[in-house]
């Protein structure tokens, strides 16, 4: 089971600022973003609106791993962490 995804927020060309709202469904967080209030939730292909101005858009879903640092390091040596 996945415990973590990596979306697109990227939505026509304009980025989408997402933070947590507060909600949950089906104990899932549920997203909300800054832009328009729009709220999201994840599915199998992607975020997309369940409610607000950007009903039913989609953010899909991208290639991602999981990962140790020290793996992650050896294969990407010049990777940085951000404080």
């Amino acid at each position: 089971m996945d415990l973590a995804a990596v979306y697109s927020r990227q939505l026509d060309g304009q980025p989408l600022t997402l933070a947590p709202s507060g909600w949950t469904y089906d104990f899932t967080f549920v997203l909300v973003d800054q832009e328009t209030g729009s709220l999201w939730y994840p599915d199998d292909k992607g975020l997309t609106a369940i409610q607000g101005p950007l009903f039913g858009r989609r953010l899909p879903l991208l290639p991602s791993q999981d990962t140790q640092w020290e793996r992650w390091q050896r294969e990407h040596p010049g990777s940085r962490v951000l404080p």
